[in-house]
């Protein structure tokens, strides 16, 4: 039987907080400006904007531009 404190299976605590700051769905982490990581949470957000452009003309039956007021 091993021990869990065996230098090839311990975890240093560089490693756990590597883990911890890393993302749900990548492990890249989380960063500000040009990366990749930001850029995917960009087009979401960009997806849920346009999706929800989308509703409220179908729901309204009306151009998006009219309805928020800037056409009268």
């Amino acid at each position: 039987m091993t021990s869990s404190t065996e230098p090839d299976q311990a975890k240093s605590n560089d490693q756990i907080q590597n883990e911890n700051l890393t993302s749900a769905t990548t492990n890249e982490k989380p960063d500000f400006g040009w990366s990749s990581y930001a850029e995917r949470v960009n087009g979401r957000f960009a997806m849920i904007g346009f999706t929800s452009l989308l509703i409220i003309e179908l729901i309204s039956n009306d151009s998006f531009i009219h309805w928020a007021g800037f056409l009268n």
